[in-house]
């Protein structure tokens, strides 16, 4: 139909006439007619209410009209319909699993972290947060040390200039927090890559030093709409497990496979399976197609090598080079994206980028964008909600707790738990007397404390502790020595089963 026959027939709606004249730019455009009703819409609708078998409104919120903040405030209903009323019932059995498992309950729960409306998307990590924060860090800094990388620290702010060289400032600024500073703009990095940029450059590289592997766990900020943050899986204020390998054109294939085990031995650990998708050449990209061709080649032959299933995902590549997707399925079987590894080939053009080759000539490296954790912040909320809420003892904030059968016990209660805390686990003694032991013993399963110590005349006789777990499964009678031993080895190896395995 005509465009100006559409802004008479929509003249009830100004926002049809809104996107009738912002967004169609042809003399004529396409409407949908289902019955009485005329749609701005290409279709098809249901052509009626009687080929939904099940329904139901899910939820709705506030949300700004195309996503922009100074446009009108509207609400968004959400939906979902089957095409029987058995998979709804199996749809909303689930939903209820996973809102026992939901990670702000959880963190709630278990006093790992809250957000607060004076910080909006920055996250207050509490102690027993913060361990967990800290363990998964430290637990990839480990992996770093064994596989080549080297941590580096850089800058939070840094002036637009950087940003605008990188392509960021065109693209990507009303994303950032900027403000000015001795009338110069700054902005907060909402990513790392740009500042490694300027590190790799400050030197004089040889093809010798390649590949360099450098790693960042800077704090990042991002500008999100106040209507899009969510618990931990989306904020403003976050940590990545940053890394940006520069490497010549013929390492690519290697440091992908590198790259591929390091996910690999990450997610088992976890618990994850994962998915992998080759995502190639858009329409609109920027460099050779030659280049294009050949890192395809080097992405697919890695995948290939390292033998499990992908799929190849055409035209889905960002413009500055090829991809490899990687999706992680939780124990509810949901999907996640986390890892990413990227190839970059616009970056080292627009910072000029150089290392000298054997010849003697300046070559250009390319750089392979990679992180296994994604967001650690998003990490810990997917954890939260996989194990719900029963954290493997190797990352446990409640690893665990003594309980004395009668007060005269408390001395030696508080004597094992600063024995285990000195052997360099978290342990605690619960020396409340208004509490039967039985009683302590249940807060202690309900508060999901790994290991559970119970001691009383002969423990103490005998320098032991009886040991059950959250699960009410008993272990019996085991020496201090004997529980330190064994908590090592659940640490060192991070065993996903130390209540089982005792």
């Amino acid at each position: 139909m005509k465009k100006e026959d559409l802004l008479k027939m929509f003249e009830y709606n100004k926002f049809k006439q809104r996107i009738l004249n912002e967004k169609v730019t042809t003399p004529t455009t396409t409407v949908y007619k289902c019955g009485p009703l005329i749609d701005l819409c290409r279709g098809p609708h249901v052509r009626h209410t009687g080929k939904v078998k099940s329904f139901s409104v899910t939820k709705n919120s506030s949300t700004y009209w195309e996503g922009k903040a100074d446009a009108e405030s509207l609400q968004r209903i959400y939906g979902i319909s089957f095409p029987d009323a058995k998979q709804m019932k199996e749809w909303k059995h689930f939903q209820e699993e996973a809102a026992k498992r939901d990670h702000r309950k959880i963190g709630k729960e278990q006093d790992l972290f809250f957000f607060h409306e004076l910080s909006p998307g920055s996250c207050f990590f509490l102690p027993k947060g913060a361990h967990i924060y800290n363990i998964l860090v430290d637990f990839i800094r480990e992996e770093y040390w064994k596989r080549g990388f080297k941590e580096v620290v850089s800058p939070n702010i840094y002036n637009s200039k950087l940003w605008e060289q990188s392509g960021h400032w065109q693209h990507y600024s009303e994303n950032m927090f900027s403000f000015e500073v001795e009338k110069e703009t700054f902005a907060l990095k909402p990513m790392n890559c740009p500042g490694h940029c300027l590190m790799f450059d400050h030197s004089t590289r040889s093809w010798r030093d390649l590949p360099i592997r450098m790693a960042d766990f800077g704090v990042l900020h991002r500008n999100e709409l106040s209507g899009a943050l969510t618990g931990l899986t989306r904020v403003r204020r976050f940590q990545q497990d940053d890394a940006h390998i520069f490497c010549r054109f013929a390492q690519i294939k290697e440091e992908i496979a590198g790259c591929l085990d390091f996910l690999n031995g990450v997610y088992k650990i976890f618990g994850f399976t994962f998915k992998l998708k080759l995502s190639t050449r858009p329409e609109k990209y920027l460099g050779e197609i030659e280049m294009w061709d050949k890192a395809e080649k080097a992405l697919e032959e890695s995948l290939d090598k390292f033998g499990e299933k992908w799929e190849l995902n055409p035209g889905d590549g960002a413009f500055y080079g090829p991809k490899i997707d990687i999706t992680i399925l939780d124990a509810l079987r949901r999907q996640h994206q986390c890892a990413t590894i990227q190839l970059d080939f616009q970056l080292p053009i627009r910072f000029n980028l150089g290392y000298i080759n054997e010849q003697g000539d300046k070559e250009r490296p390319v750089i392979v964008h990679r992180a296994i954790l994604g967001s650690v912040e998003r990490m810990i909320a997917i954890l939260c909600e996989s194990y719900g809420g029963k954290w493997p003892f190797w990352i446990s904030p409640r690893q665990s707790i003594v309980i004395p059968v009668a007060a005269p016990f408390d001395e030696y209660a508080s004597k094992v738990a600063k024995q285990l805390e000195e052997a360099g686990f978290l342990s605690e003694a619960d020396l409340d007397h208004g509490d039967t032991m039985n009683k302590k013993v249940r807060n202690a399963q309900l508060a999901q404390y790994n290991f559970i110590f119970v001691v009383g005349e002969k423990e103490l006789s005998n320098g032991t502790a009886n040991v059950r777990t959250r699960d009410n499964k008993v272990h019996g009678e085991h020496s201090i020595e004997d529980i330190i031993t064994k908590f090592n080895q659940f640490k060192s190896s991070r065993c996903p089963d130390a209540e089982e395995t005792f």
